[in-house]
């Protein structure tokens, strides 16, 4: 009898494309140490409960650069060239 050959592993189409896993091990660190919650409380948490909680303690993130700003930003201050 053959085996079926192997497959290599398919991306989560929950996932978008450039999308990073979730942060599971900072998310438990924070739940578990941070806000001391038991284990089960902090597993019957929604991601969005938590964000919240995460929002409450840490204040409001920080949105991303936008293109045209990171752009500006990199024109203000270049790399220095490596020697």
């Amino acid at each position: 009898m053959t085996r079926a050959p192997e497959r290599p592993p398919q991306p989560s189409p929950l996932q978008g494309e450039g999308a990073s896993p979730f942060p599971w091990k900072q998310a438990m660190g924070f739940g578990l140490g941070v806000l001391r919650l038991s284990p089960e409380a902090f597993w019957r948490m929604t991601p969005r409960e938590l964000a919240a909680a995460m929002e409450t303690v840490l204040g409001p993130r920080q949105a991303a650069l936008d293109r045209a700003s990171f752009a500006a930003l990199s024109a203000r201050f270049p790399d220095a060239p490596s020697t």
